[in-house]
């Protein structure tokens, strides 16, 4: 049985493996700037210890770090490309100086890659400075979320009928939920000896936004017509995501699935159709629009 620390574990990522290394009989200690949130009750009900952290805090951190075996680190742009840097080298700083055994860092699909994408180049800055910190460490990078079709412009479409999605209808984009990212994280911290010094970029599905709009269709029990959003729209939001999307439609996010399933069986991966179906659609279409995020 390990220790675990989880950074962002009242978020997707953090949450998901938190609730899998719980499962699978690890102690979590849940890493939060909410201590006190409904998120994190939810984890102390399922037996995680949580504490305070803040990636900006370096005291917090070291305190938060102390005498646990391994750390599943996780960052987010939402503070900008430089905020993003800084936050995860202050979590890799404070892992080495815990000397801790394993880390576990979540990145994104292709950001070891040249894309031009910002929030894709600072986590490639993250991953440069945790494999110079001496700490054995593992990189995982998710392909884009599943989640976020159950949220911000994508739910606000789906109300109305039509899936929104800045990519032509036939082009295929690698895809994973967040259940199979916390399933994978879980597995590679409790098998570390496997899985140490290695980056694996992960998905469970490819599919096509054609594809995915007859998916969601079926999931909803309505018609849903598919509607490409110009990435000159998208630009007015985020230059960021525009140019993400724009990497998804030349590049493309080569991962391979099949590959993934063979060699990792238990992680249970989820399809699209998979995922389409376990989600609340009728929650979801009657809540209140939520950011999306990669």
């Amino acid at each position: 049985m390990l220790t675990v620390a989880v950074t962002g574990a009242t978020g997707t990522q953090g949450g998901a493996t938190a609730r899998s290394l719980l499962a699978a009989g690890h102690r979590v200690r849940a890493l939060t700037r909410r201590p006190a949130s409904p998120a994190a009750d939810t984890l102390r009900a399922l037996g995680a210890e949580v504490r305070y952290a803040d990636l900006d805090d370096r005291s917090s951190l070291d305190a938060a770090l102390a005498d646990a075996d391994s750390l599943f680190a996780v960052t987010t742009f939402e503070a900008g490309t430089e905020g993003e840097i800084r936050q995860g080298g202050n979590l890799v700083d404070s892992a080495a100086t815990a000397r801790l055994g394993h880390v576990v860092l979540t990145s994104v699909a292709h950001a070891d890659r040249d894309t031009g994408v910002p929030h894709y180049e600072s986590k490639r800055v993250i991953e440069h400075h945790l494999r110079a910190s001496g700490t054995p460490w593992t990189v995982i990078g998710p392909a884009a979320f599943m989640d976020n079709y159950a949220g911000g412009w994508t739910a606000e479409g789906l109300r109305g009928g039509t899936f929104a999605w800045p990519m032509p209808a036939d082009r295929p984009l690698a895809l994973i939920s967040s259940r199979d990212i916390g399933a994978f994280a879980a597995l590679a911290l409790g098998r570390r000896e496997d899985f140490t010094g290695r980056r694996i970029d992960i998905a469970s599905d490819e599919r096509t936004p054609g594809e995915m709009t007859g998916i969601l269709a079926a999931a909803l029990d309505r018609p849903v017509s598919f509607q490409e959003v110009p990435l000159a729209s998208v630009r007015t939001r985020s230059t960021d995501l525009a140019a993400m999307f724009s990497y998804f439609t030349t590049t493309g996010l080569d991962v391979d699935v099949a590959g993934l399933r063979r060699e990792f069986p238990e992680v249970g991966w989820q399809g699209f159709d998979d995922w389409a179906r376990t989600q609340d659609w009728t929650a979801i279409l009657t809540s209140e629009p939520a950011p999306a995020h990669h």
